[in-house]
């Protein structure tokens, strides 16, 4: 993969991430997790660019996510091939699957030893900036906390992360 400047990117990130969807990674070449997500951002902060995903507790690459001060975000495209794999990635845990082998990922390295895939158009290789949980009593409105959490489970904690490159093959 080869890198692009993080200034010269135009994806329209609310389309692709809202559309297409991504894979969030976390872990070592040895020992990773990936699971798909819709729900992110891009934008600018702290003078920096950056990402924003939520995952929840109960998810095995939380305890990745935890654990590492990287991340990278994968953009596959929206092919049919492409979308099988993202609803293996979001349907399956990687505590009971090796969603590897069975999604037909090809597992790459980054230069700075983080885990993407052969198949990505796009990687944002990310560091951790801020992680905290979202919590009930923060909801100014309060239907959203209604709809989304409750009896689904745990509240999603939100990790701003620097974006330091952007990949492409």
């Amino acid at each position: 993969m080869k890198k692009v400047e993080i200034s010269n990117l135009t994806e329209n990130f609310f389309e692709t991430i809202g559309k297409e969807w991504m894979l969030v990674t976390a872990g070592t070449p040895g020992r990773f997790n990936t699971m798909t997500a819709s729900w992110g951002g891009i934008g600018w902060l702290w003078n920096k660019p950056v990402a924003f995903v939520f995952i929840r507790p109960e998810r095995y690459t939380f305890g990745f996510a935890e654990q590492e001060e990287f991340m990278t975000l994968a953009f596959l495209g929206k092919e049919k091939e492409m979308r099988n794999i993202y609803n293996l990635c979001g349907s399956k845990s990687g505590r009971d699957t090796d969603k590897v082998k069975e999604s037909g990922l090809k597992v790459l390295e980054t230069d700075g030893g983080q885990v993407t895939f052969g198949q990505a158009r796009l990687t944002l290789v990310c560091r951790k900036l801020y992680a905290d949980d979202l919590k009930e009593n923060a909801f100014t409105d309060k239907s959203v906390a209604g709809q989304w959490y409750g009896e689904k489970g745990g509240y999603h904690k939100m990790y701003v992360m620097e974006i330091t490159e952007a990949l492409i093959p």
